[in-house]
């Protein structure tokens, strides 16, 4: 949990003092182009830069980059199924590093996450690497893999 604070305070600290949405703020970060670029094949972007609040389970380019190419590249052809899988990755409100709880939760997407606490926080499996980094219209919690809905 010591490393996760301090990795997101170095994050939060690279980010600078400005608030931004959650868009600009997984831009501004510089490990998220691959969802940035999904966001926007999506049509996602307007509503990721929209009021909220958002949490956002955000995974980096290398979490990407463990989807094989063809699974990727078919999934940015696709605008409904990219669209179901990054709305999987967002819980509505804002839900900080404090505050999550093992459990289901349900999605923007409609299906429920699993969040498992033990051994460090997971979500479906995937792990939660950096917490709490603060967007003006929510918070991004940044995980090590791309989580599927079923």
């Amino acid at each position: 949990m010591k490393k996760l604070l301090i990795a997101s305070a170095l994050t939060l600290a690279a980010l600078g003092a400005q608030a931004k949405d959650i868009v600009d703020t997984a831009v501004g970060a510089g490990n998220f182009k691959t969802l940035a670029a999904a966001l926007t094949a999506a049509g996602l972007i307007d509503t990721l830069k929209g009021k909220g609040p958002f949490t956002v389970f955000a995974p980096t380019d290398a979490a990407f980059a463990k989807v094989p190419k063809a699974d990727l590249d078919a999934l940015l052809a696709d605008k409904a199924k990219l669209t179901k899988v990054l709305t999987y990755h967002v819980v509505p409100g804002k839900v900080m590093a404090k505050d999550v709880k093992a459990g289901k939760v349900k999605t923007v997407q409609g299906g429920e996450i699993t969040v498992a606490t033990a051994g460090g926080v997971t979500v479906d499996g995937a792990k939660v690497s950096a917490t709490d980094i603060v967007a003006d219209n929510g918070v991004i919690h940044v995980i090590d893999s791309v989580i599927m809905p079923n």
